[in-house]
């Protein structure tokens, strides 16, 4: 018996109990569905490098504006609150109008306010320039996540989330490295890494489908999705917390890298971002393979431990070599917890609601960037951040042992799904 759900570019792609009709009704889409998603995944190479890609130049950056530590970490996340206010905004223009026109006038904006660094002068503009940034910003992490739920399904979702995951670290290794050799030269050479966000925004427009909601139309926010899953508060919670741990160490990491002499901002590149974004592609690269074998919750607790053990060794490690562990293994956690959250908050979320949800998800990941130097700044500035990242390895680890205390809906573990979300043959799993 098959069943026909409509992806965004208003075909038809079949789903079969038994199989065999399954690839014969979804070959005629595949050129242009492949051409969409190379255009997401290159847009999903600009999620890390939101605030990562600056990271390098921070210390130089405090000492040519004459600002604090946290007031310099605020430049790289202050696009972080403009994200958190407006992803909802996002959402609920993608449910209704589809996600092409949103992702793309993102991508520019994007391009165009991430720039403003180039020549901003005054701390002030700076941050101005970075509230910009982060509209665009919102539009580009909420439609990369519809339109790549809603163009695959089951095992296949499952496989080209882990590519988005991937894409996501490549990004996080190209970009903040390419950042790291042009602060090299100028503090405001990183800034113009954004403007790749110009050619992507066009890419865009020519190739993705303008799809609309195939669930009807449903009124709400966070209250209606809480209301009908309440689940999905503790996935956001997830998403909120490893947020604040991968920002802890892009802010935080380069002044622990100064106190064994270690300043070359190349060099804090490699540490602060590119190790874990490259571990964290690996694992994308093999997150299908590894879903096949172990639940979501199970791949959850695996990163609560990934975290605990990042934390302690960036806190315990005094010899450079040893401190590689720590971004290697916080890592493995974002590689494992990034996917799994974006698929389980999809498959727990109404229809009509879907952008909504995936729109709550940008409020929570970039609210805990914005709030990571404000929450741990101030205890790092008390004490060192050896204690900081100590206190971080404390928090994972109590995540990690409530993650194996509680039961987590999980749709691919036979759970039923909720309503309105569509059932494809291969979504469980006995």
């Amino acid at each position: 018996m098959t069943g026909r759900t409509t992806p965004p570019d208003g075909g038809t792609a079949a789903t079969s109990a038994s199989g065999p009709s399954a690839p014969d009704t979804r070959r005629p889409e595949e050129p242009g569905r492949t051409g969409a998603l190379v255009t997401l995944l290159l847009a999903s190479t600009l999620g890390v490098m939101a605030g990562s890609v600056i990271s390098p130049v921070v210390e130089v950056m405090r000492g040519a504006l004459g600002v604090s530590g946290t007031a310099a970490g605020l430049v790289v996340t202050a696009h972080a609150l403009a994200v958190a206010v407006v992803s909802p905004l996002a959402g609920r223009l993608i449910d209704r109008r589809g996600v092409r026109t949103p992702l793309a006038c993102g991508l520019v904006l994007y391009g165009l306010g991430g720039a403003t660094g180039l020549f901003a002068t005054s701390y002030p503009v700076l941050i101005v320039g970075r509230l910009v940034f982060g509209v665009g910003a919102a539009a580009v992490f909420t439609g990369t996540t519809v339109a790549l739920l809603q163009l695959f399904q089951g095992r296949r979702r499952d496989r080209v989330m882990g590519w988005r995951s991937a894409a996501n670290s490549v990004g996080g290794v190209t970009w903040p490295l390419l950042g790291g050799a042009l602060g090299g030269i100028s503090w405001h050479g990183p800034f113009a890494v954004y403007l790749v966000g110009l050619p992507l925004g066009l890419l865009a427009v020519l190739v993705l489908p303008q799809g609309r909601n195939n669930h009807g139309t449903s009124e709400g926010g966070l209250v209606t999705l809480v209301r009908r899953s309440p689940a999905l508060l503790g996935f956001y919670a997830l998403q909120a917390a490893s947020s604040v741990f991968l920002y802890a160490m892009v802010i935080f990491l380069p002044q622990r890298l100064a106190a064994l002499d270690i300043h070359e901002p190349l060099m804090v590149s490699l540490y602060s971002v590119v190790i874990t974004s490259a571990v964290g592609s690996l694992v994308g690269l093999v997150y299908a393979q590894l879903r096949a074998r172990l639940s979501y919750p199970a791949l959850l607790r695996i990163a609560a431990l990934a975290w605990a053990g990042a934390f302690t060794v960036l806190g315990v490690a005094n010899q450079p070599a040893l401190l590689l562990a720590g971004p290697a293994l916080l890592g493995v956690g974002q590689g494992l917890s990034l996917p799994s959250l974006t698929i389980l908050i999809n498959e727990n979320a109404p229809g009509a609601l879907r952008g909504r949800a995936a729109s709550l998800a940008g409020t929570v990941i970039f609210g805990g960037q914005f709030l990571s130097p404000l929450l741990l700044g101030p205890l790092i500035g008390a004490t060192s951040s050896t204690t900081g990242f100590l206190v971080a390895a404390s928090l994972a680890a109590l995540i990690g042992l409530v993650l194996l205390a509680v039961r987590m809906p999980s749709p691919g573990d036979g759970t039923t799904p909720p309503a309105g979300a569509p059932a494809t043959p291969d979504s469980t799993r006995a």
